[in-house]
């Protein structure tokens, strides 16, 4: 699993699209990951894009923080185990959001927080992480 991350307009979309142009891209929405299980295409890299509402809707349905963490990370290490038993890569492209000010209504805070806990939960799991700014991408 690769992992691109990077704040808003950071050039994240160009560089992946660039480094995998036979990738299929969806879009996550309301029913997440689950929604894209059948629709996997052998030999072809997985781009996960639209984590921001995904995450948005996750929230507005499950209250306690550590069980939505939990999920999350179930959701992330169920991709892991996609991606071993393919041929086929999986690049998310998460938003970087601790960078900014802080938000003062508790629910943007809260999406902020799972946001970071996505990122360092996906960034465990990732073969490589690559942070973008300004259209340059730097490996950590």
């Amino acid at each position: 699993m690769q992992l691109f991350i990077g704040g808003a307009r950071a050039g994240k979309r160009d560089l992946v699209a660039a480094r995998f142009p036979d990738a299929a891209w969806h879009r996550l929405d309301e029913a997440g990951l689950e929604g894209r299980k059948a629709r996997r295409t052998p030999h072809v890299p997985l781009v996960l894009t639209g984590w921001t509402g995904w995450l948005a809707h996750s929230l507005a349905a499950e209250p306690d923080d550590d069980r939505l963490r939990a999920g999350l990370a179930a959701a992330l290490e169920a991709l892991v185990e996609a991606e071993r038993g393919s041929d086929a890569e999986v690049v998310l492209i998460l938003p970087e959001m601790g960078r900014g000010i802080v938000p003062m209504d508790p629910a943007d805070r809260r999406l902020r927080d799972l946001a970071g806990w996505l990122a360092q939960d996906a960034a465990a799991r990732a073969e490589a992480v690559w942070y973008v700014r300004h259209g340059l991408a730097r490996r950590l």
